[in-house]
């Protein structure tokens, strides 16, 4: 198996890190921001967790990204495999997402580092 690198972050702080494969949470999957109970919690709380990983469609695609990753690995170069996914502010989605791939990577068999680029800056205003 061959390493994996995710990395979380969020749109509004900047492009994406570069990566293999990119993942874009903002437009399909709820958005914790908009609860005012949760907006000011991270991927750190449970609550937060609960709710995005509850999102209906959100481990189906962490299935894909999963086979995706081991299509890259299986290449005749691959060494590093780098997933980025990001959603707004970086805070809630896809560093929750990021967690739940690396959990499904790491019982695959691979040896999985998680950065969470964005999700200890302030909540983004919007």
């Amino acid at each position: 198996m061959v390493a994996v690198e995710i990395v979380s972050f969020g749109y509004l702080h900047g492009e994406p890190p570069p990566a293999h494969l990119t993942i874009d949470l903002r437009e399909h999957f709820r958005d914790p921001h908009v609860s005012p109970e949760l907006r000011y919690m991270t991927a750190d709380d449970e609550p937060v967790r609960a709710a995005v990983l509850n999102t209906p469609g959100v481990a189906e695609l962490v299935e894909a990204a999963a086979t995706a990753v081991a299509a890259f690995a299986s290449g005749p170069s691959a060494r590093v495999v780098t997933v980025a996914d990001g959603c707004a502010g970086g805070r809630h989605r896809a560093p929750t997402f990021a967690r739940a791939l690396a959990e499904r990577l790491r019982a695959a068999g691979h040896s999985v580092t998680v950065r969470h680029r964005d999700m200890g800056k302030p909540v983004v205003a919007r």
